[in-house]
């Protein structure tokens, strides 16, 4: 792989990187986002609340991301989940099916892991490999 075949991704609609790396890369018809933790794009701040806040705040920033990459979360291939605790895995289960694996839309591959901590006290990151 060459430098060239690899495209940074990045919108407004998703906050911006906090450290050096990219929001999202393109290579070739493959989309890799970065982790998305739930920042309000905006402010760049946590949004405050439960698990269920948390994660529809990371969804729609790796919806709009996906967006800006030219496909959608129904090209989803497999996601990797870290949550802060495994007791919000229920609820954050539920989020996720929503945005997901509604009717009619084969789900992706998921690795669900507990982690000790995550950025800014986050409870949830996501990152996904989609397709073009």
């Amino acid at each position: 792989m060459s430098e060239s075949q690899k495209t940074a991704i990045s919108t407004p609609h998703t906050p911006a990187a906090i450290g050096p790396y990219s929001q999202a890369v393109r290579l070739g018809n493959l989309i890799y986002t970065s982790g998305q933790i739930p920042l309000d794009p905006a402010s760049g701040q946590i949004v405050p609340g439960t698990i269920t806040e948390q994660t529809t705040r990371v969804l729609e920033s790796l919806k709009a991301l996906l967006t800006a990459a030219g496909t959608d979360l129904a090209h989803v291939v497999k996601t990797i989940v870290f949550l802060k605790d495994m007791a919000d895995f229920t609820a954050m289960n539920a989020v996720y099916s929503k945005y997901l694996a509604p009717d009619g839309v084969t789900p992706p591959a998921r690795s669900t892991v507990a982690v000790a901590g995550l950025p800014k006290d986050a409870l949830i990151e996501i990152e996904v490999i989609a397709t073009i």
